[in-house]
Order: C-alpha cells, then structure tokens, then sequence
C-alpha cells in the first residue's frame, strides 16, 4: 500500500508540474482563475501540496 500511495503522489506531482511549473505567466493566471471560479482550489492546491511532500520524501 505504502508503494501505491508513493506513486499516486509521484503523478500528482508530475501532473501539477506539467501545468503549472512549465506554463506562461497567462496560463498560470488562467488556471488560477478557473480553479477559483469553480470552487475546485479548495480541494486541489491542498491535495497537490500534500502530494508534492509525499513525492519528495
């Protein structure tokens, strides 16, 4: 299980990575416009930060 929840964290990471990391400043300013508007940041950024801390470790 320990192995699973590594790797579930391991494609988070590497997803928010891909979209966020690698992007323009406007894109960056449209995905947080559109996460905000739709109420999904509440979930996401505290599930990708987790995620990132576990993908580090």
């Amino acid at each position: 299980m320990p192995g699973l929840v590594q790797q579930t964290a391991e494609a988070i990471d590497g997803l928010s990575r891909s979209v966020w990391d690698d992007s323009s400043q406007f894109q960056k300013a449209i995905v947080a416009v559109v996460l905000i508007v739709t109420g999904l940041a509440i979930p996401v950024v505290p599930i990708v930060l987790v995620a990132r801390y576990v993908a580090s470790r």
